[in-house]
C-alpha cells in the first residue's frame, strides 16, 4: 500500500487547491462565489502565478469551480439530476404525458431537451442481443441514439434498441413518436410495461461519450443497461444509458420480496 504524502511535502498548487477545496465543503466558500484572481492567490499563498494556476486547475478537475470567460472562477454549484428507478415508469406519472426524462427535469426545475442525431437499423451489440432475444448477426434492430441535456448542460447518452420487424414503418422510426414516447407507440404494439430490469455498472467514458457529455477529465460515467418486460414476460426493449456521474445520482425504492 502507498503511504499517503505528508501536507508539507505535497506540491504547492495541491496545498493550495486542497485548502480551497476544505473552504468550499465547509461553506466558506459557497455556490457562485468567485475565486479570488491567480495573482490575488499568489500572494495570498506566497506561490508564483502559474502554481495558483495549477490550484484552480486541479479543483476544476473536480468539478468543484467553473471558469466563466471574461468574469473569471467560480464556486460550482452542486447539481444532481436523479434518474428514479421504480417510480419513472409508474402509470401516475405516464398520466403527465411527459416522457420519464422530461418529469425529472421538471420536478428539479431543469429545462430538458433531447436531441435524436441518429436512427438506424443495425446489428445490435452482443448484450443488447441476448436480453432483447434477436439474432446478433443479422440487421435485427432499430438503434436511436439520443442525447439528454438539462438547462443545456449535456447529462446522459441513450441508446435505445427495439425490434426491427416491430418498429419499421412505426413512428418508432421517426425522432417525434408521439404522446408518451416510445412506450406509448409499443402499448400501441401490444406491449405494457410491467416489469424492468436495469444493470448498473461505474466505467471511464470513451472518448466520443466524453466528447458529447462534455466531460472534466479524470469524471467517470454510469452505465445502466436498461431491459423492458411486458405483460408476457416478454423483453421489448433493450436501452443503454451513460450518464455523466458529477451530473447524476440512482434513486430506487423497491419492496422486499418474502
Amino acid at each position: 500500500m502507498t503511504p499517503s504524502v505528508p501536507p508539507t511535502q505535497q506540491p504547492p498548487s495541491r496545498r493550495i487547491a486542497e485548502d480551497l477545496r476544505r473552504q468550499i465543503e465547509t461553506g466558506g466558500l459557497r455556490s457562485g462565489d468567485k475565486l479570488p484572481s491567480e495573482r490575488a492567490l499568489a500572494e495570498q499563498y506566497g506561490s508564483a502565478r502559474n502554481t495558483a494556476r495549477e490550484a484552480i486547475r486541479l479543483l476544476a478537475e473536480q468539478g468543484l469551480v467553473t471558469a466563466k470567460h471574461g468574469s473569471g472562477v467560480f464556486v460550482r454549484e452542486p447539481q444532481r439530476l436523479f434518474r428514479f428507478g421504480s417510480d419513472r415508469y409508474s402509470l401516475k406519472n405516464r398520466e403527465t404525458g411527459l416522457t420519464p426524462f422530461r418529469l425529472e427535469a421538471k420536478r428539479q426545475g431543469k429545462v430538458a431537451r433531447i436531441d435524436v442525431p441518429s436512427i438506424n437499423r443495425e446489428k445490435p451489440p452482443a448484450d443488447v442481443a441476448e436480453r432483447l432475444k434477436v439474432p446478433a448477426g443479422e440487421e435485427s434492430v432499430v438503434h436511436r441514439e439520443n442525447h439528454y441535456f438539462a438547462d443545456d448542460e449535456p447529462v446522459q447518452i441513450v441508446s435505445t434498441y427495439l425490434r426491427w420487424d416491430e418498429a419499421q414503418d412505426t413512428l418508432l422510426m421517426q425522432a417525434k413518436t408521439g404522446k408518451d414516447g416510445i412506450y406509448g407507440r409499443l402499448e400501441d404494439l401490444g406491449h405494457v410495461m410491467t416489469r424492468v430490469r436495469d444493470e448498473i455498472s461505474a466505467r471511464m467514458p470513451t472518448p466520443e461519450e466524453a466528447s458529447i457529455l462534455s466531460l472534466l477529465p479524470g469524471v467517470p460515467v454510469l452505465e445502466v443497461l436498461h431491459t423492458s418486460f411486458d405483460q408476457d414476460g416478454v423483453p421489448f426493449e433493450v436501452s443503454r444509458y451513460v450518464h455523466r456521474a458529477d451530473q447524476t445520482g440512482l434513486l430506487y425504492e423497491l419492496p422486499v420480496e418474502s
